[in-house]
């Protein structure tokens, strides 16, 4: 479902203009030699992508998000933890083959994206295979999409698209916290999702080189 605009939502976010792109005609973003770059699509309100940019200072993140006003809440985020490494990008993934140069991004990762539960919606679907053959050229060769859902028809529906796009998927789980990996940053939607009982599914998809 797709927020109410807040008013005045684009002047406040001019206050965030150092690491905040409000506009979809930026320039396609080229890979930073120096620096690996991850992606995340769907940043929601932030909670990852601050907590894992955090975590990693070496590594570029970019968060990509339809909903302004949700990326305003991510923005606050970001700036209240001095992060240098993260840049918020309102944006539609749908187009995510124009902001990107080919092999420009080293990870991908994306985290309960909406379901689109009915069939007539399923090229909707962020793991669909006409998205995957997006990511697969901004991807470079090797890199990686991390896939979370709390939604187990989303999940195999995922692990069979990537089998028809050709890329291999590794560490398959239907319940991620019953042996949760130490580098596991939660979300705000998985740590939800958990605290109510509902198991997390997980798997990591690799484009193959060459």
């Amino acid at each position: 479902m797709r927020l109410r605009r807040k008013p005045h939502i684009d002047e406040k976010l001019q206050a965030f203009a150092d690491f905040v792109t409000a506009r979809a005609d930026v320039q396609p973003i080229v890979k930073d030699a120096t620096r690996e770059l991850y992606v995340e699509l769907g940043t929601g309100k932030g909670d990852f992508i601050a907590a894992i940019a955090e975590r990693n200072p070496q590594i570029n993140f970019i968060g990509l998000e339809v909903e302004a006003t949700v990326v305003l809440a991510a923005a606050r985020k970001v700036r209240d933890k001095n992060l240098t490494n993260v840049r918020l990008i309102v944006f539609d993934a749908e187009n995510i083959a124009e902001l990107f140069a080919e092999h420009a991004v080293d990870r991908l990762y994306i985290n309960f994206c909406d379901p689109w539960p009915k069939k007539r919606h399923a090229k909707r679907r962020l793991t669909h295979v006409r998205f995957l053959e997006l990511y697969k050229k901004i991807l470079k060769p090797g890199g990686e999409i991390y896939f979370k859902t709390d939604n187990r028809g989303l999940f195999d529906f995922s692990l069979e698209q990537f089998a028809l796009a050709g890329i291999d998927v590794r560490d398959v789980t239907n319940d991620l916290h019953a042996a949760e990996p130490p580098d596991n940053i939660r979300t705000e939607y998985e740590t939800r999702f958990s605290a109510a009982g509902v198991p997390i599914n997980s798997c990591v998809a690799e484009v193959a080189n060459g």
